[in-house]
């Protein structure tokens, strides 16, 4: 359980700037909305999809590492990795099994016979989209268990797009629209706690010694 008066009192070591734009960007997340990618190979290309999320308000992403396991690419994902959970797994069965009993509807961004059009996608339901490899697209278990295939329309020679161009697009699109509805999609009260000490940590330098200064005056 959260303190409040410790949290509001590492607010007094913040800019007026700083925790009025926490504020502002924790009234703007969600976890409606999901992102994971599945063994991505490229490293600027997850780090890109990070920061993306961070960008359209997408508080977690899962990243799926069973074949390739790499270090986030700070330069690329300009300090997004701060600001957006990673979730990472090293299976895509238990990455499927942790998000369908989160009740996530699983979308995978693939042409598919039975694929949706972005523009008719529905917004209304809990969902994570899943992206996969640069070369070889999704993972036959991520296509079985999809409840939905969404595909960006294109209308030139190139039929696919970077991972990290499709999931802005995707993102952008779907955020946009679900902000339209009267679907509570903003983080619970509770979550925005966590997340307003969460990231107090992350952003003063002397978070430890405030820490302890503030309990031996409690004691």
């Amino acid at each position: 359980m959260i303190d409040i008066k410790l949290l509001e009192h590492l607010e007094t070591f913040l800019t007026p700037n700083r925790l009025q734009r926490f504020h502002h960007v924790l009234e703007q997340r969600t976890k409606f909305f999901t992102v994971a990618t599945e063994d991505v190979y490229q490293l600027h290309n997850t780090s890109a999809v990070i920061r993306s999320c961070d960008v359209f308000g997408i508080q977690e992403v899962n990243i799926v590492e069973e074949r390739n396991s790499k270090r986030i690419d700070r330069e690329i994902a300009m300090g997004a990795q701060k600001w957006v959970d990673l979730n990472r797994y090293h299976s895509v069965k238990d990455s499927l099994n942790q998000l369908k009993a989160e009740g996530y509807c699983i979308v995978a961004t693939t042409p598919h016979t039975n694929d949706c059009e972005l523009h008719d996608f529905d917004v209304t339901k809990k969902s994570c989209f899943f992206f996969g490899r640069e070369t070889e697209g999704l993972s036959e278990e991520v296509i079985k268990a999809a409840d939905v295939f969404l595909k960006i329309p294109m209308a030139g020679f190139t039929e696919s797009l970077n991972i990290s161009v499709s999931a802005a697009i995707i993102l952008q699109h779907v955020t946009t629209k679900l902000k339209k509805t009267d679907i509570h999609w903003q983080l619970t009260a509770a979550e925005k706690l966590e997340k307003r000490l969460d990231w107090c940590k992350k952003t003063i330098k002397s978070y430890d010694d405030i820490i302890a200064r503030y309990h031996e005056t409690k004691i």
